[in-house]
């Protein structure tokens, strides 16, 4: 996996075409691969093998046409790859790097597959996981983790994003359960799951609290978002909630207040650090590809001083993404990882991601725009990840009330 190990691949430049570009070079100059067990390296190559073969041949059709790619997803569900670390209930056994290195493959083949992956995993199934009853996890958990069932994870709202602690959706206690009105934007799966955890405030303590809405609820509705140039391939929705019944048995006995919800959050956070790295590590093979083939006054671009440059230092960047995430998930593993610590890697990842695939953009000149080559479908991509879950401005406040002891949010 070491870039050295380019030296032993070859590139003929009259044949090298388009659907070369993307594969996987392996990327890993520090030899990081040799820090993973044999378990980790298998997700690693099974999840890269997927990308490579199924994935990449296809994925700009589905970006382009804003459609929803079901028979990749179907795929991925008897991959053994949809679990993001949880244990037990039907999910795959993996550590938080193999789930990583997962979700670092995916979003080098796709963002919006990446998206999915977050959603579905990191986030409903972690909320139902972190915070539900035995029955709630029994229930949904084993046919989540084979994409019989999709979730959904419904916090953001219209008027509040980065202030989703402000939520004003309404939950009022009715008989057995409670009635649930208000509404939500953003939400990943929203017209397509099976459930979808919403939070909303009980009106009786003003608490924020989980709910498991289900599938076709009377007084659920949500609207495809259209128009999208980010993640196209995934599908985003307006939601509307009016008078929906969620009875006790749907109610997470987890989620006391927003607290728990953050708690759920900064456990995926580390999740985006790794898709971050995953779109990184795309741009910067696309490129290093590109111009080892493309021939500008006689000679292959890699032979010019300045694209050594911009190449050598896109590398480091990657690398040290790379150092980000094996760390922050070795401390999760320990019950070391913190809020502030996911928020710096999720801050950083983010950021460096799109320098680096700036970078590329450049390197591929007028190509760069083109779906074929995959970089300009990054480009947009990351614009997304860069976003939610917090940008990276809340990421640094976060951050910032940790070193200083100082809040300059509320």
């Amino acid at each position: 996996m070491r870039n050295t190990m380019l030296a032993d691949q070859t590139y003929d430049e009259t044949t090298l075409t388009t659907t070369d570009i993307g594969k996987s070079l392996g990327t890993d100059y520090f030899g990081l691969r040799d820090e993973l067990t044999g378990a980790e390296q298998e997700y690693l190559d099974r999840t890269r093998e997927f990308v490579d073969t199924e994935v990449l041949p296809v994925i700009n059709g589905y970006w382009e046409r804003a459609e929803f790619p079901w028979a990749l997803v179907k795929k991925m569900g008897a991959l053994g790859i949809v679990g993001d670390g949880i244990v037990g209930y039907g999910c795959p056994p993996m550590s938080s790097v193999a789930a990583g290195l997962i979700n670092m493959e995916l979003n080098r083949g796709d963002g919006s597959l990446g998206t999915f992956q977050a959603v579905q995993a990191g986030l409903a199934m972690r909320s139902i996981w972190m915070l539900g009853s035995e029955e709630q996890k029994q229930r949904w958990l084993p046919e989540m983790a084979t994409l019989d069932k999709l979730g959904a994870f419904a916090l953001t709202e219209p008027e509040h994003g980065s202030d989703a602690v402000a939520l004003e959706t309404a939950a009022t206690r009715d008989g057995e359960g409670y009635r649930l009105n208000g509404e939500k934007r953003w939400i990943g799966n929203g017209t397509i799951a099976d459930v979808i955890v919403v939070w909303a405030r009980d009106t009786l303590d003003g608490k924020v609290k989980g709910f498991l809405v289900e599938k076709d609820a009377p007084g659920y509705v949500a609207s495809l978002i259209e128009g999208k140039g980010s993640v196209r391939a995934v599908w985003q929705a307006d939601i509307t909630l009016t008078d929906v019944f969620v009875p006790d048995a749907n109610v997470l006995p987890g989620a006391l207040s927003f607290k728990d919800a953050a708690r759920v959050l900064a456990s995926t956070r580390i999740a985006v650090a790794w898709g971050a790295l995953g779109h990184a590590v795309a741009a910067y093979e696309a490129a290093l590809s590109y111009t080892r083939r493309r021939r500008q006054f006689g000679k292959p671009l890699v032979s010019f001083q300045m694209v050594q440059d911009q190449l050598v230092k896109m590398l480091a960047e990657v690398t040290a993404m790379q150092l980000y995430c094996l760390r922050v998930s070795r401390l999760e593993e320990q019950g070391k990882l913190t809020d502030t610590i996911a928020a710096l890697a999720k801050m950083n990842n983010t950021l460096k991601a799109r320098q680096v695939i700036a970078e590329a953009r450049d390197l591929l000149g007028g190509n760069g725009i083109l779906l074929d080559y995959h970089v300009i479908r990054h480009m947009t991509d990351i614009e997304s990840i860069y976003t939610y879950e917090g940008t990276e401005h809340i990421q640094t406040l976060i951050v910032g009330r940790d070193i200083t002891g100082v809040s300059a949010i509320s």
